[in-house]
């Protein structure tokens, strides 16, 4: 396996220009997290974008049950579409 230098600081801010500046003190945080932890920030976020999105679904639909409001999110969400028989 052919090893690669570490980017620059300045290479990293040449590939996210126009994006809000890097946070390094974050940065810093989740590379020294063991690998599973750093998948928590992630999680939370989508956990977040989905219970917004089931309250707009909540909001819209009224008439629906829970369940159904989480087969509509999921149904959202998910990009593989199914025939139904």
């Amino acid at each position: 396996m052919e090893k690669r230098k570490p980017l620059t600081s300045e290479e990293i801010t040449a590939i996210v220009d126009g994006f809000e500046p890097i946070d390094w003190v974050q940065m810093k945080l989740l590379a020294d997290l063991p690998p599973e932890k750093r998948l928590i920030p992630g999680l939370v976020a989508q956990e977040f974008a989905m219970a917004a999105l089931r309250g707009t679904f909540r909001n819209k639909f009224p008439e629906l049950t829970m369940p159904e409001i989480n087969m509509k999110v999921l149904a959202y969400l998910t990009p593989v579409h199914m025939e139904v028989k």
